[in-house]
């Protein structure tokens, strides 16, 4: 997908540009290609951008290390300023308190929109912090090792020193 030239949007019809796609994102590994669509309305001093997008990703279960398969399916809205002062955000002191109004996302006006990039940032966003397999995953099974009562095998070495000191 290529970026697209905020300027341009002012001259399609109602200002509005929608993407129907069924594609691969560079950095995101998914099993099925990423597909769905996207619409991105200018609204004078801002975008607002909504999709249906939907894709497959393998994931490895926390609890018992297995992969599986995982559905992605999202519908974000999304509004993003349009500021002159938004490639300045960067310059900002790092001890400067933030105000309700640093926290939101800006394009400038005379800019790009990159839709793979906020494909890729919604999708990430959705992929679960907590990770299993099943709800009810019991885990790695671990096998009960029958132990000689007494000292643990791995400090043998350190029990016979001992012996030898006394």
């Amino acid at each position: 997908m290529e970026a697209i030239h905020i300027p341009r949007l002012v001259q399609c019809p109602e200002q509005t540009k929608t993407i129907e796609f069924k594609t691969f994102l560079k950095d995101l590994k998914t099993l099925t290609p990423v597909q769905g669509w996207i619409k991105i309305t200018h609204q004078g001093n801002f975008l607002e951008i909504s999709a249906k997008v939907e894709t497959i990703i393998t994931l490895t279960c926390h609890r018992c290390l297995q992969q599986f398969n995982h559905r992605l399916a999202i519908e974000p809205k999304e509004m993003i300023w349009l500021d002159e002062t938004a490639d300045q955000l960067d310059e900002l002191p790092l001890d400067k308190d933030l105000s309700m109004d640093d926290l939101v996302e800006t394009l400038l006006p005379n800019g790009y929109f990159d839709p793979e990039a906020w494909l890729y940032e919604q999708l990430s966003l959705e992929i679960p912090q907590r990770q299993l397999c099943a709800k009810d995953c019991a885990g790695i099974e671990v096998a009960d090792e029958i132990k000689s009562p007494g000292i643990d095998s791995r400090w043998a070495a350190l029990q016979a020193l001992k012996g030898h000191l006394n």
